[in-house]
């Protein structure tokens, strides 16, 4: 969690004691599906390979450091190998390269998406298992909790692990920032899990006052996935929920606890010690694996699953998904193409057919990449233009429910310019 915005205020307010009951005028949140216990033994092991790349990359996982980088490879290979289509999101901050994780699990409606995330960098001072390892372990078991149930919910669901939230919410402001309107307007709810395992645990839910209409439900909801008492806290800009909110997307979340001490009354409530900090190591090296309330960290990772079943609904199982894992060097000046052969799928392709493509190109801003159908018509995925980034690496959505699936798609790369080379990794379709 960044304190960069902190003021004495904010402080005040952060933790302000606010036991709130739902108004009786409002609905309450939808019936849940059958929630899935997390096992909090999963999650633990995650921080433990947190903490194991922290501690071979000079002790921490900050923005910039190789341990940042490590941390995410480390969570995209296990997305990736549970069926989600991961994209990594490049942005630059106080002069070096920072890495947004972006995994989206097949299906639902792709104009309805409840996205859930939280930060994925450490502090430079220590590894940061707290602060955020905590949130981003309890994201990553309940989406392969997701992956493991075969869930088909009928909102899209998405996942972020976003990077420079310890440098002032770098990583999601550049995400929000960056969507195109239209992509933006189909985001409509978003959940951010910072620091859910605090040594002095409080059971802190983002109050939904002065937040984007629809976030009063949110709020509701996180509050019914708890079996102990809640308080609201206005965490205010100090975590990545906040580049959502200003878009006037509906946010909520769950905390733990930070530098504010405890009160007596909240120890009476949950638990831990009066007059000590929620989090004494918040920021500090010793934030390890050792500054973990293994009870908080279980609690909040089943409210991260209760929210997500409870408001994702229930649809339709992911089509079948057919990829090309062959390399395909991509020459100066040149086209090249790629091809999948799609059998056994009934009738035409989706709607909103996924492409995954994982390109590795010197200056993307020379692609021009199509999808070629069996049929020969060519639908756009990007044009080259002003894009100085470095490979492309991310799922592109295709309205092509006038094609037949079946039959042999290509995509075809085109490098429209000199001086700069590549290779298709592989590709991949999700029907």
């Amino acid at each position: 969690m960044s304190l960069r915005r902190t003021t004495p205020v904010a402080s005040a307010l952060l933790l302000a004691a606010a036991l709130l009951s739902p108004p009786a005028a409002t609905a309450a949140p939808p019936t849940a599906l059958a929630v899935p216990d997390i096992p909090v033994a999963n999650v633990q092991a995650h921080l433990n390979d947190l903490q194991a790349i922290a501690t071979a990359n000079g002790g921490n996982r900050a923005h910039g450091r190789p341990g940042y980088l490590a941390s995410v490879n480390h969570l995209k290979a296990k997305l990736d190998a549970a069926g989600y289509q991961t994209s990594v999101q490049q942005f630059t901050s106080s002069g070096a390269t920072g890495y947004n994780l972006i995994a989206d699990w097949p299906g639902g409606d792709p104009n309805d998406v409840l996205m859930l995330g939280g930060h994925l960098d450490s502090v430079t001072a220590g590894p940061g298992i707290n602060d955020n390892g905590s949130g981003s372990a309890g994201l990553l078991e309940v989406a392969l909790t997701v992956a493991r149930q075969g869930l088909a919910p009928s909102k899209h669901i998405r996942f972020g692990w976003w990077g420079a939230e310890e440098l002032g919410l770098v990583g999601s402001t550049y995400y929000v920032n960056n969507l195109p309107t239209t992509e933006r307007s189909r985001i409509k709810a978003y959940l951010n899990f910072d620091m859910i395992g605090s040594p002095n645990a409080g059971y802190f839910v983002y109050s939904a006052s002065g937040q984007p209409t629809g976030s009063l439900l949110l709020q509701q909801t996180l509050q019914a996935g708890f079996s102990v008492p809640t308080e609201l806290t206005s965490v205010g800009g100090r975590s990545d929920h906040a580049a959502f909110a200003r878009a006037g997307i509906p946010v909520g979340g769950t905390f733990t606890g930070a530098e504010v001490t405890k009160t007596s009354a909240q120890a009476q409530k949950w638990g831990g010690t009066a007059g000590v900090a929620f989090d004494r190591c918040y920021h500090r090296s010793c934030d390890t694996t050792a500054n973990i309330d293994v009870t908080a960290l279980d609690r909040n990772s089943d409210a991260i699953a209760y929210a997500l079943w409870t408001l994702a609904g229930a649809g339709s199982p992911p089509g079948p998904r057919f990829e090309n894992p062959t390399d395909v060097t991509i020459p100066d000046l040149s086209t090249v193409e790629s091809a999948i052969t799609v059998s056994g799928v009934t009738g035409n392709a989706p709607s909103a057919l996924a492409v995954g493509v994982d390109i590795t190109h010197t200056y993307r801003g020379d692609l021009v990449i199509d999808l070629v159908a069996p049929d020969g018509s060519a639908y756009r995925l990007k044009n080259s233009g002003n894009d100085s980034a470095d490979d492309v690496v991310t799922t592109y959505t295709v309205n092509a429910s006038s094609e037949v699936a079946n039959g042999t798609w290509k995509l075809r790369v085109q490098d429209v310019a000199s001086a700069d080379t590549g290779r298709i990794n592989g590709w991949s379709l999700q029907f």
